[in-house]
């Protein structure tokens, strides 16, 4: 019996672009970065403009490894950097933003990482509108 040599088929690679495809230069895409802001945590949440459609959901513990640091400034700032990386990837340039603290009977004044996660977003370079 003669053996058939199985010619392996080519896949051809094709560039995966996420985001909205036909942008002009200098168009805006806008997504909304929920801040909220504890003081046991910080989590930054990215969503579109209609906040059913999560782009990424990274926090302050997820960025430090003591638990004692989970809400501090520099792991609210990691944690905006990293949004910040996932968006351009997606194609988002200009957010708004909405910070919320704990609230209920708690005091609705926000977390320490809040101002510190708000001015990384404004320096790594999205448009705060």
């Amino acid at each position: 019996m003669a053996r058939r040599r199985r010619q392996k088929e080519r896949k051809v690679e094709e560039e995966i672009i996420l985001g909205p495809k036909n942008l002009r230069e200098g168009e805006l895409v806008w997504g909304v970065v929920h801040i909220y802001a504890s003081f046991n945590d910080t989590f930054v949440h990215v969503t579109d403009l209609s906040g059913k459609e999560t782009i990424c959901r990274i926090t302050g513990g997820m960025q430090v490894k003591a638990d004692r640091d989970e809400s501090s400034p520099y792991a609210a700032m990691l944690a905006a950097q990293q949004a910040v990386d996932r968006c351009k990837v997606v194609g988002i340039n200009a957010v708004h933003i909405r910070v919320r603290g704990t609230g209920g009977i708690r005091a609705h004044t926000p977390g320490p990482g809040a101002q510190n996660a708000l001015r990384a977003l404004a320096r790594n370079g999205l448009k705060i509108g």
